[in-house]
Order: C-alpha cells, then sequence, then structure tokens
C-alpha cells in the first residue's frame, strides 16, 4: 500500500479546490443535471460511478458495485483515502498531472461550456485483497455554479484490464453536445472528434464484443457470421476511426460511446 503523507494528501486536495474556485461560504447550486449525464457516459462492462464533491474533496455517494469490483465490504469504504493509497505507486505521479491539466482544462472554459467536457484517462487501482486492476476513469460535471466553479463530478470507473495490458496512460477531453474533442493532450496531441455515426449497425455490434473481450471466433459465433467476415470488419473500423490497434479502437469506443448504452438500472 503506498504511504501518503498527510502534506500529499492535502496538496491533492488542493487540485479540487482550485478547480471549484472553493468559497466555503458559497452554497452550490442545486441543479444536478444527473440523469441526461449518465446518459452520455454509461456503457458495456464491468463498472462503478461515484459522486465527488470539488469543494470538500470528498467522495458524497457510491454505487454498490464497488463492493464487487474492488472487493471491499461496502460503499463506505470508498473514498479518496483509498484512491489515493491504492493507485499503483507508479501511475500516481501521473494521476496527480493529470488531475492537475484537468483542473487547468476547466478554470479556462467559459460557464456555459463547463457541463460540456468528459475527462477520461486510465490507471492501475488495488483491489483490497490485493490485486491489481486497470480502470478507465471517467468524469462529467453535473453541478457548477453561476460563475462555472465545478461543485459536484459524476466519475465512472470501468474495468479494462482485459484490453490494456501495457502501461502509461494519456488524457483526453471529450467534447459533448457538439463541442470539439481533444486526445492524448499529455503527449501534446490534439486529435479531432470522431463522429460516432461513421459505424456501421453490425460494426457496432461487433465493437461491443470486443469490447468485453471477446475474440473474433467468440464474436463470429454470437453473431451467426463467418470469422473472415468478423475480420474484414475489424479492418473497416479501424480504417474508418484512424485507430492503429484494438485496444486503442475499443478504449476509443468507451470513451465516445459508439454503440448503444444500457439503459439507467439505478436511481439516485
Amino acid at each position: 500500500m503506498v504511504d501518503i503523507e498527510p502534506a500529499k494528501n492535502d496538496n491533492t486536495k488542493e487540485i479540487w479546490y482550485k478547480i471549484a474556485k472553493y468559497n466555503k461560504n458559497e452554497s452550490p447550486s442545486q441543479e444536478i443535471e444527473l440523469y441526461k449525464k449518465m446518459l452520455n457516459i454509461f456503457h458495456v462492462g464491468d463498472f462503478y460511478y461515484f459522486i465527488f464533491n470539488c469543494p470538500t474533496a470528498q467522495v458524497e455517494w457510491t454505487s454498490n458495485s464497488v463492493t464487487k469490483i474492488l472487493g471491499l465490504s461496502s460503499e463506505e469504504e470508498f473514498t479518496l483515502s483509498f484512491i489515493l493509497e491504492n493507485i499503483h505507486p507508479d501511475d500516481l505521479p501521473y494521476f496527480l498531472d493529470f488531475e492537475n491539466q484537468v483542473t487547468a482544462f476547466f478554470n479556462q472554459l467559459p460557464a456555459d461550456k463547463v457541463l460540456k467536457y468528459k475527462v477520461s484517462y486510465d490507471y492501475r487501482i488495488r483491489r483490497k485483497d490485493g490485486k491489481n486492476i486497470r480502470i478507465l476513469q471517467q468524469a462529467i460535471t453535473i453541478q457548477t455554479n453561476e460563475k462555472g466553479a465545478v461543485i459536484r463530478v459524476l466519475d465512472v470507473h470501468t474495468v479494462i484490464s482485459h484490453l490494456k495490458k501495457e502501461n502509461g496512460s494519456t488524457l483526453s477531453f471529450i467534447g459533448l453536445e457538439g463541442e470539439p474533442s481533444y486526445y492524448d493532450v499529455s503527449k501534446g496531441k490534439s486529435v479531432g472528434k470522431i463522429s460516432k455515426t461513421i459505424l456501421s449497425k453490425r460494426e457496432k455490434e461487433i465493437l461491443s464484443h470486443l469490447v468485453k473481450g471477446k475474440n473474433s471466433g467468440q464474436i463470429a459465433d454470437s453473431l451467426f457470421i463467418s470469422r473472415s467476415t468478423v475480420e474484414q470488419h475489424r479492418k473497416n473500423m479501424l480504417r474508418k476511426t484512424s485507430t492503429s490497434s484494438t485496444v486503442e479502437l475499443a478504449i476509443r469506443s468507451l470513451q465516445e460511446n459508439w454503440y448503444i448504452f444500457f439503459p439507467i438500472l439505478m436511481a439516485i
């Protein structure tokens, strides 16, 4: 377990204080567009989600699926301290760096744009049983004040251990409602937004199976088509999306939600 000194923990909290333009006397607005935003980010795969309060740097609410994925006895065990203490020590530096970049990005946005961006990057986190898993973290602002300060964020952690084995991560800002997306900004790259409509219905079906970790043979059996047909569709998807590998395609699809959403099963 990583030893997080109190000073480092306090420094981490300062990141979210900045993005919230923290004022302890300020009462945040209650206009949380939660259900609309959930439709924009939920997707196939094992995941849990939680609400994070930036001014107080506290996890306010967590879905009960966190107990299954992280091996916790209850949702109450999932706290900021748990996250910081269980991020893989090699991944913690870029986690903190990315959060600083996120703060800078949102602080320069006009107030009316803050709710229109999703943040995405991945890292390894240790389950309670000591096993490391890789999660894709996607975060979207669900509450601001009249100045555009971020008050509450909805975070979704999706397990992608079956999709990505190599270390390292990149930070992306995914534009919603017609806003431009910025991929791999941590590498100094800015990639244009790819349309969600460029994939055919059959390609989206195949993509949803790829995200679940199935191979071409398994996908062919599920869809009652030949393996060669699946392989050709996979090649076409890489070409259409300008991605270089199935892993990149699958992770990009999770970020952009290129396939059909699951319905919301739980209400907050």
